[in-house]
């Protein structure tokens, strides 16, 4: 009979290095959300950690801490003050946050951004009709039941996402021109053939 067995980060580092920082509660995530926005620890301020690790020939942490220190004499440094420079802008802005501001936020992403990212259609026929100088609508409850999402100067067009071209033999058929949508961070991209 086999056995599964989970060993965890924290049991592989006391393993492979001994006793390891001990962190206050938040603080961690707090560190890495800086790090992520200072990019402090990115390959070109502490090195490609893949690679070296790889051109490491010892066995032991310290063996390690030593060769990394002496390969990248300054990159600890760097990289603790890129991320020191934006936990101190964090704390000013941390400082600015009060329930008003909260309660905004929750506003815009659970109404705003939420109303916005289902209903951003109209926004995908308006940008296609500017692009060809002419007017949209968008479809009523009949039109939606064929497939129909709206009209570019009058003719139907229908707006599916770009995994809907690799569904192969496609069980509707729908009598309008597609206009294709992949949502990315920060908007969405379009396309369209028409």
């Amino acid at each position: 009979m086999s056995k599964k067995v989970k060993i965890y980060n924290d049991e592989i580092k006391e393993t492979v290095i001994g006793e390891s920082p001990d962190f206050p509660k938040y603080t961690t995530q707090l560190i890495n959300i800086a790090n992520q926005n200072a990019q402090g620890t990115r390959p070109k301020v502490v090195g490609q950690m893949s690679d070296l690790i790889q051109e490491f020939d010892g066995r032991t942490f310290e063996e390690w801490k030593n060769w990394y220190e002496k390969k990248h004499p300054k990159a600890r440094k760097k990289a603790s003050d890129k991320i020191e420079k934006m936990v101190n802008k964090m704390k000013k802005a941390m400082s600015k946050i009060d329930r008003e501001m909260i309660e905004t936020w929750v506003e815009d992403l659970v109404l705003y951004k939420t109303f916005a990212g289902l209903r951003f259609q109209e926004a995908i026929l308006k940008k296609v009709a500017d692009m060809k100088n002419t007017t949209y609508q968008l479809a009523n409850k009949s039109d939606e039941s064929k497939g129909i999402d709206g009209y570019i100067n009058g003719e139907p067009v229908s707006i599916k996402p770009t995994t809907y071209k690799s569904k192969g033999s496609l069980s509707e058929s729908i009598n309008a021109d597609i206009i294709y949508y992949e949502k990315k961070k920060g908007g969405i991209t379009i396309q369209f053939d028409f």
